[in-house]
């Protein structure tokens, strides 16, 4: 059995993807390795640094796929890193001009390169999810914009809203954090090389040019100082996995309570023997929710050790910058895995609108009390139209009779309010709000 569901071959493709994966395995983080290595010799060799005949055979010959894992792996376990043992190779690989392999660098420069190269990919994939769940949310939103239901706070019923109204809540927080993601960019993707205690004193003068031309040869922004212990960029980035994967446990809660019995207003998509159970034949579990909430938990945890991977001792860290190498890919993978999970439940989602009207009517008016309230107030004033309505709800909750009928027994109400009124002010589909415009609102801003 895998220690990890990430690495589960039964479990992995429910907590992640197989496209981030691709972006952190050993296969695409030596190839990454390698590619530093060799767009650092190319820019020193256009340089003169080094000489230029060095970096095109190190262009042409330093192959991630020639590596020998075992060696690797052997002389990893020795050294603690991997970087110089990965130099030694690429060094035999590259034959005589390998000696120009890795000049000026030091280990942590080339891991965190690569890193921030696979958090440039990592960071797309999300984009794409992200993307795909607005798009979703601006049909529901559209779909359900009028599609009255009860608004439940505390877990009761509080004021009427529409489904519409709901699922664009959902979209806002997809919309921040797409909002969020593209802000961050620029303060993470910045290329790190500072050499062994990031001053680029083995470069002589020419070791804040090397840094230039190695980010434009990397696509990356140049960083004005080297930060390879000023970590709050690769912890911000894990703090977006947080945020998205803590409201997709939201959304995931919703849903859950949702497909309950007791409420049955939306359910993920039916596929013969999702959620089944073993004994229960009629049971058809919340999978997908399920999943987007745990990795909610479990990003969470990740958040946080991102956060103690900030405070390295002094020019070099002696332990804290190893939590990044499992706190990092592990939140891209189950963020990537509770996106694809969120797209798969939304674009399926069955929503009963019948069982949202029978759920709104269920308590015979009493979640328009407001309404009343409110019509009430202009006459009675605010408190005492309050104190009257909140009498007569407990005479209809006590007696099972609709709120209207309880408000035209009472001759107080109807002095200021005749049947009809009652009986207007009592629908909850005539009292609510402003949520059909709110969503409008949102399906008019921009990514819809």
């Amino acid at each position: 059995m895998a220690i990890s569901v990430l690495e589960s071959r039964i479990y992995r493709d429910m907590f992640g993807t197989a496209a981030m994966r691709a972006v952190f395995d050993d296969e695409a983080t030596l190839r990454r390795y390698v590619e530093v290595e060799v767009a650092l010799a190319a820019v020193q060799g256009r340089m003169g640094i080094i000489p230029q005949d060095a970096a095109r055979a190190i262009a042409e010959r330093a192959d991630a796929a020639k590596l020998d894992m075992a060696a690797l792996k052997a002389e990893t376990e020795i050294v603690g890193y991997p970087i110089l043992p990965l130099v030694h190779q690429l060094s035999t690989i590259c034959g005589p001009e390998g000696e120009y392999l890795h000049w000026g660098a030091t280990t942590q420069d080339i891991m965190d390169m690569a890193l921030v190269l696979q958090v440039r990919d990592a960071l797309l994939l999300v984009e794409q999810g992200l993307e795909r769940l607005d798009t979703l949310l601006s049909d529901l939103s559209t779909r359900y914009r009028d599609t009255p239901m009860a608004g439940r706070t505390h877990l009761q019923h509080a004021l009427p809203i529409t489904f519409g109204y709901k699922t664009a809540v959902w979209l806002l927080m997809v919309r921040r954090h797409r909002e969020r993601l593209e802000q961050m960019r620029p303060r993470v993707l910045l290329l790190q090389f500072g050499g062994a205690a990031g001053t680029l004193a083995s470069l002589g003068d020419q070791g804040l040019a090397v840094h230039e031309a190695l980010a434009q040869e990397l696509g990356l922004a140049p960083s004005p100082i080297t930060w390879h212990v000023a970590r709050d960029g690769l912890a911000e980035t894990v703090q977006l996995l947080g945020l998205i994967t803590g409201s997709l446990g939201k959304i995931a809660l919703d849903v859950m309570l949702m497909m309950t019995n007791e409420i049955g207003e939306a359910f993920e998509p039916f596929v013969q023997g999702r959620g089944a159970s073993s004994t229960m034949p009629q049971k058809r579990n919340p999978i997908s929710c399920e999943l987007m909430w745990s990795a909610a938990k479990m990003v969470r945890q990740h958040a946080g050790l991102a956060l103690d991977a900030m405070m390295p001792d002094f020019e070099r860290a002696t332990g804290p910058w190893h939590i990044e190498w499992s706190a990092i890919p592990e939140a891209f993978v189950l963020t990537a895995g509770a996106l694809g999970q969120a797209g798969f439940m939304l674009a399926g989602l069955e929503v009963d609108v019948a069982r949202m009207r029978r759920n709104l009517d269920l308590t015979g008016g009493l979640i328009a009390a407001e309404a009343v309230m409110m019509g009430l107030a202009p006459a009675l004033g605010r408190q005492t139209a309050h104190d009257v309505v909140y009498q007569a709800c407990r005479k209809a909750a006590e007696t099972g009779r609709p709120l209207a009928e309880v408000l035209c027994r009472q001759p107080d109400v109807l002095a200021h309010l005749d049947k009809a009124a009652i009986e207007r002010l009592c629908d909850p589909a005539r009292y609510l709000g402003s949520a059909p415009r709110m969503v409008d609102r949102m399906c008019r801003q921009p990514g819809a």
